[in-house]
């Protein structure tokens, strides 16, 4: 999560010159694209049809189209200032910069990629930046790791970065993060809670079940009806499985509202599944360009650093995979992963990270659900357009946004969480100076609610492990850079206290 969050894909094989093969019938989908839609996306030239990429698009959209319902759900959390952002808002930011980046990608890229606000890099802003920020300053910050990206990419340090990293520790990162998400879901629908103790003190347990190690309330239950659906209708291999679980979710949410005759602060005071009001409304672009660089650096310099490479990281991860393995699925990519205009792709997604940030919707990732499209037949940029088109039109829905409870949309995260948890069939769990470092990564970042302590742990583990073995050399210059950093970032309180740094 893609996208959140990403997921390993399994992909047909296809030859390097697949794509380049013009389309010489027709498959039932309408008469080959002519005229200068064809010339400017080059449909025919890649073997595709008008009709496909319309259909194609489509079906993207209709598979992440739950975004657009969850981003709120992850940004919803107060900021160091104790303001929280209107959901409303949220919505409309996330619809808008959507749109705004799926159409780029689909004009200038010409590829059936759709980008979102990535839940991974939503879970970074809420968690990590926003406790010791400002959600203007927050924002900033997604300006400011996208412009990291779009230099790394220029300047082709992405390639070193990328190499430096070892594959495992990619996985293990992407299986982390599915956790971070997995427990983020379970906490907002009450499925998981803390236990307090006496005058408020932690109790015995950090979490329990539910409220007194018991599910109790009708919310709950509807969180995991949703939970079960989804999961049932991908097993279906139905498509927009995780969209159709969210509207079927609150359709029994809403049928549960009304004959057991709950009210709104019994969904925690949150969304109710009850309609008040018109479905569509005027889009409320509250947030737009309320970014703020001011109050960054009280943070301090090597928090501030820290978070930004981690956000680098993430979406660098997220990227990466997702554009190689959608590429080598649509014909455009070989076995190798060298796809023609990858460069160009990974900059229009680091570019996503600074529009994201100036709509407040938090960075744009690549979505694997574009593979949806893909199956459907999209080879080129027009199914972003129609993509993008359909995110435009979502504007005007935001009130559908406000009928679907906290514990319905949070459902999504759960299944996503396991979605990214596939990856672990590509670690070797029989190599221990693989798995300590894999293992750490992965536990740290839901334990701790924070994706930096989990990747600063596989980082220190990984070259520790290394030069243990007298193999201090195999990790390479940048990695031990990352793990010295990374001890410096979490020994900076004993650091501070040292040399008489107030805060």
């Amino acid at each position: 999560m893609r996208s959140a969050r990403r997921t390993t894909l399994t992909v047909p094989r296809h030859s390097a010159s697949a794509h380049t093969q013009p389309a010489t019938v027709d498959d039932g989908g309408g008469p080959l694209a002519a005229g200068w839609l064809d010339r400017r996306f080059r449909i025919s030239q890649r073997g595709s049809t008008l009709a496909r990429e319309v259909r194609g698009g489509v079906t993207t959209l209709a598979t992440m189209a739950y975004i657009v319902l969850l981003n709120p759900v992850i940004l919803s959390v107060p900021d160091a200032a104790g303001h929280t952002l209107d959901a409303g808002q949220v919505t409309t930011a996330t619809a808008l910069a959507a749109a705004a980046t799926t159409l780029v990608m689909g004009v200038l890229g010409n590829v059936p990629l759709a980008l979102a606000a990535g839940l991974s890099v939503s879970a970074v802003l809420a968690y990590q930046v926003a406790p010791v920020m400002t959600w203007p300053n927050a924002f900033g910050m997604c300006v400011i790791y996208g412009a990291v990206i779009v230099l790394l990419v220029v300047t082709g340090l992405r390639r070193l970065i990328m190499d430096a990293i070892p594959l495992a520790m990619k996985h293990a990162i992407t299986m982390g993060i599915g956790l971070f998400v997995t427990l983020i879901g379970l906490v907002q629908a009450g499925f998981v809670t803390s236990m307090p103790g006496p005058g408020g003190v932690p109790g015995a347990k950090p979490v329990q079940l539910g409220t007194h190690d018991m599910l109790t309330g009708w919310p709950v239950l509807c969180f995991a009806v949703t939970v079960l659906l989804v999961f049932v209708l991908q097993v279906r291999r139905v498509p927009g499985a995780i969209l159709t679980g969210i509207v079927g979710g609150t359709v029994v949410a809403g049928a549960v509202h009304h004959f057991a005759g709950l009210e709104k602060k019994d969904w925690g005071g949150r969304n109710a599944p009850e309609i008040a009001g018109s479905l569509v409304a005027t889009p409320d672009f509250g947030l737009f360009g309320k970014v703020s660089f001011d109050g960054i650096a009280d943070a301090g310099a090597v928090t501030v650093g820290v978070i930004v490479f981690t956000l680098v990281l993430t979406a660098l991860f997220d990227a990466i995979g997702t554009i190689i393995g959608i590429g080598q699925q649509a014909g455009l990519a070989d076995e190798q992963g060298r796809m023609p205009g990858l460069n160009k792709a990974l900059a229009i997604h680091g570019a996503g990270g600074v529009a994201g940030g100036i709509a407040g919707a938090s960075g744009q990732t690549v979505f694997v659900e574009s593979a949806a499209g893909v199956g459907d037949g999209a080879r080129t940029g027009l199914a972003s357009v129609v993509t993008g088109l359909g995110f435009t039109l979502c504007l005007i829905f935001t009130p559908l946004a406000r009928i679907i409870p906290t514990q319905v949309a949070a459902a999504a995260l759960v299944v996503i969480g396991a979605m990214m948890m596939t990856n672990a069939q590509h670690i070797d769990w029989s190599d221990t100076a693989t798995t300590v470092p894999v293992f750490l990564t992965m536990v740290l970042m839901p334990f701790t609610y924070s994706i930096t302590a989990g990747i600063a742990a596989g980082c220190i583990s990984y070259v520790v492990i290394k030069a243990a073995q007298g193999r201090w050399r195999e990790p390479g210059v940048l990695m031990w850079t990352l793990a010295a950093v990374f001890m410096a970032f979490l020994a900076l309180s004993p650091l501070e206290a040292w040399l008489g740094v107030q805060r």
